[in-house]
């Protein structure tokens, strides 16, 4: 029988207690929630004007470059011949982490690329970790690739004016110079692109991709006229330990072919757009690099690249004894290496916005201007940043630290996909990874195994920049989170 006369039970009416530490860095942003938010920042929103081909020419133009115009000549002394398996051998392994990224990218079509995806499956630690190693594949490899836009503009000056950019002004510290001033220019340029907006961005690209892509075909036709197959008689000098350590560096090539999952919230049609996007870029990307390399090194012994950055235009000379045409593949380098520089500054300030939103870094790189459309301060800041690491780092260094973060997001990739096929079997996806879980479990080793082929200095810098970032998280993004109860969140803001 009931007591009437007794007091109500306030305990039965109070709010739950919140989360320990522990479970709270396990918390989950809901998908439903991750896409009901899409597109909005601070003060505004994203505007959605990206079609399949735009997007498409993004992952293209994010890729296709920076392997073969820049990082080839540092892969072939580690590789020898076999450089070519090494491409092969690499682009497995983003072959594998991109279909799990279609498949997210068609479920969850929001701006945060793998950081979304972590979220949204395996908590908010997580998150941010797959999040600041983002910030180090992008951003750190804007720099790397500038770098390399700085060696192919100095061949052009060379070849049309007979001048080049002094070495003190062309090069950073440790490789000869004291500030690569072209370097900071192409982010700069790429900078003004962006600041225009994100259709008038990718129209500029797309030309870029076009072009870059004309200058490979034209290579390929030159350079197999000079191609000996004695140049591959000892195909595998160093061995698979050689072959491995290049894939390692080439994989930084690959960078990009994600880029289009960073769009998904200027996409017109996200869901059905973006996993065809990602397929198509990286089989197009990878049938050229395989086929470039395969031409570069059959028209020239392996041991004379000796690091070279601008190793495909001194192919065309030699191969033709003249200058023009050497000259001619370093203008559609400076022109394809400053589109990789545009799509990549544009994926780095599209997952920053999307942790801004979150909370998890300060507000001012989600506010969205209202004439534009785009996060003018986040671009701003982001640009600042990668053309001064640009100018003051060298290559070979940006190139490692870029791959060991991206092949750490990737791997979360993989394993985002088998988590939210056993926590929501039933929501839509445009797109499924085949063989699931195979697939996937295959492509995490193979992340992991590459990772395991960068040198110890690689790993050391690695190391330091994810206790930078957990320090940064514990004293800003934890308690900041919009994830965060309440009091937290509130106690924050008061300090």
């Amino acid at each position: 029988m009931l007591d009437h006369g007794a007091p109500p039970d306030h305990r039965t009416q109070a709010a739950p207690p919140p989360p320990g530490p522990v479970a709270s860095l396990m918390r989950r942003k809901p998908v439903e929630r991750l896409v009901a938010e899409g597109g909005q920042g601070e003060g505004g929103a994203l505007r959605r004007s990206l079609g399949l081909w735009q997007l498409t020419m993004i992952s293209i133009g994010a890729t296709l470059g920076t392997g073969i115009f820049v990082v080839l000549g540092e892969a072939v002394p580690k590789a020898g011949p076999a450089v070519t398996l090494s491409f092969v051998i690499a682009g497995l392994t983003a072959l594998f982490s991109a279909l799990s990224y279609a498949e997210l990218a068609g479920a969850i079509p929001v701006a945060g690329s793998s950081y979304s995806y972590a979220y949204a499956t395996m908590g908010e630690l997580v998150a941010w970790v797959c999040g600041w190693c983002l910030v180090l594949e992008y951003g750190v490899s804007v720099a790397a690739v500038a770098v390399g836009w700085g060696e192919y503009l100095n061949e052009l000056l060379d070849g049309t004016l007979g001048v080049t950019i002094p070495a003190a002004l062309s090069a950073p510290p440790g490789d000869g110079g004291v500030f690569n001033l072209p370097a900071l220019v192409v982010v700069l340029l790429a900078m003004a692109f962006l600041l225009g907006g994100a259709r008038e961005s990718a129209r500029a690209n797309t030309v870029m991709v076009v072009v870059k892509i004309a200058a490979l075909v034209l290579f390929c036709a030159i350079g197999v006229q000079g191609f000996r197959s004695g140049n591959y008689e000892n195909f595998m000098p160093l061995g698979m330990t050689g072959v491995s350590a290049a894939a390692a560096t080439l994989f930084f090539s690959y960078i990009g072919f994600d880029a289009a999952s960073t769009a998904g919230e200027e996409a017109k049609n996200a869901q059905r757009d973006l996993p065809r996007a990602i397929m198509l870029s990286l089989v197009i990307v990878t049938a050229l690099y395989v086929l470039v390399a395969a031409v570069a090194v059959g028209a020239r012994p392996w041991r004379s690249f000796n690091d070279s950055e601008a190793a495909l235009a001194q192919i065309m000379r030699d191969v033709t004894g003249q200058t023009f045409w050497g000259t001619l593949l370093a203008f559609c380098a400076v022109i394809a290496i400053a589109s990789v520089v545009l799509t990549v500054l544009y994926g780095q300030t599209r997952v920053l916005f999307a942790m801004s939103r979150d909370g998890l870094v300060p507000k001012v790189f989600s506010r969205v201007h209202p004439r534009t459309g785009t996060p003018r301060a986040n671009t701003l800041i982001v640009s600042l940043f990668c053309g001064v690491l640009a100018a003051a780092v060298p290559l070979g260094q940006l190139a490692d630290a870029t791959s060991i973060g991206t092949l750490f997001a990737f791997a979360l990739v993989n394993v985002a996909v088998v988590v939210l096929r056993r926590t929501r079997p039933q929501m839509s996806r445009t797109f499924r990874v085949p063989l699931s879980p195979f697939l996937p479990v295959l492509g995490f080793a193979f992340c992991v195994w590459m990772m395991g082929s960068l040198s110890a200095i690689t790993w050391v810098v690695f190391g330091v920049w994810m206790a930078l970032g957990l320090v940064f998280y514990f004293l800003y993004g934890y308690r900041r989170s919009r994830l965060a109860p309440p009091a937290a969140s509130a106690a924050s803001e008061v300090k």
